[in-house]
């Protein structure tokens, strides 16, 4: 499939842009990522809604124009109108998937990808356990190897632990990471194990410190953003995973691991994460961090090849020359 073209669509957030290339990566694909910036009056309009849509993209939107590709991956919902007006000026021709809640009738879409705590119904909606994320069983093997030198010094168990931050909808000062700090060393200590630490994007300089003042002096190493990205070793090399609750991906690329992953619940007001949170708890994938570890299995979440299957299903019969004798699942 990898000779179809495909534009991923998104407003630019690193949680969405990395949903939309598991999946691409997943149908064997190399897309060309599109960010757009609409503007007013269209942001104040339903996005099911918005006239001429090409006409709302803003200065730092990246440019929209035929040919229009075979496939479009959006997510977030200022890609929406923007991936239905490609499906309309292609005469149907590209198709359109739609990855979360797209806020308005999925069937609008060829295919709409949305987590189970979304609630989302329809013939043409896949259900997932998580976000989608490009964490394959593949790249966690390699990148165990390529990784494994780089934190050989450091006694087992290895902790890794992911760091969010703030947003909209979670709370996460210094006083609150100040706590979580101080339980990570508690942990080190009680097991002798080492922290595997990576803060993300949203964590900020001020926690950052934190982290750094609090887990001085024991095993452990905090990635600050310079050299080769370890995040996927230190996924692949963890005997345990410590996750803040912020994350939606962030959880669920940790569960794609199959190895124990426990979850620190931090202060939001999204009830969506709260369910999503629920479901994992129930079915025994995560449980909420409390100072110990234990060994526990489930089945890895890694929903982007299921997606991909039912994309390819669906593309057999509109691209038939195009799609090769390969299946999805011969290629991941």
């Amino acid at each position: 499939m990898d000779h179809l073209s495909c534009w991923i669509i998104t407003e630019g957030a690193v949680g969405m842009e990395s949903q939309c290339r598991g999946l691409a990566e997943a149908l064997g694909l190399e897309p060309i990522l599109k960010r757009v910036d609409p503007r007013l009056p269209w942001l104040i309009l339903p996005v099911g809604l918005w006239p001429f849509p090409f006409h709302a993209l803003g200065p730092r939107s990246d440019h929209l124009a035929p040919p229009w590709p075979d496939i479009v991956i959006g997510c977030g919902r200022k890609s929406v109108p923007f991936s239905l007006a490609i499906k309309r000026a292609s005469g149907d021709k590209s198709f359109i998937v739609h990855i979360q809640d797209p806020l308005m009738d999925p069937q609008a879409f060829d295919l709409v990808a949305a987590p189970v705590h979304d609630r989302v119904k329809g013939p043409n909606v896949v259900s997932t356990r998580g976000a989608l994320h490009p964490v394959s069983a593949q790249k966690l093997s390699a990148a165990a190897a390529h990784f494994r030198a780089q934190f050989s010094h450091l006694s087992r168990p290895y902790v890794t632990v992911l760091v969010g931050g703030p947003n909209g909808r979670n709370r996460l000062d210094t006083s609150e990471m100040a706590r979580i700090a101080d339980n990570l060393a508690a942990l080190s200590r009680r097991y002798g194990a080492s922290l595997l630490v990576t803060p993300s994007r949203r964590t900020g300089a001020a926690n950052e410190a934190v982290l750094h003042e609090r887990l001085k002096g024991l095993s452990a190493f905090i990635w600050d953003g310079s050299g080769e990205n370890p995040y996927l070793g230190m996924l692949a090399l963890a005997d345990y995973l410590v996750v803040t609750s912020d994350s939606v991906s962030m959880v669920t690329e940790a569960c794609a691991t199959g190895k124990p992953v426990y979850v620190i619940e931090v202060e939001s007001r999204s009830r969506r994460h709260g369910r999503f949170h629920d479901d994992l708890g129930a079915e025994g994938v995560t449980r909420p961090f409390d100072g110990t570890l234990e060994n526990w299995t489930y089945e890895p979440i890694y929903d982007a090849g299921r997606v991909a299957a039912a994309v390819s299903r669906l593309l057999e019969h509109r691209h038939p020359a195009k799609i090769h004798a390969t299946t999805t699942r011969d290629r991941l």
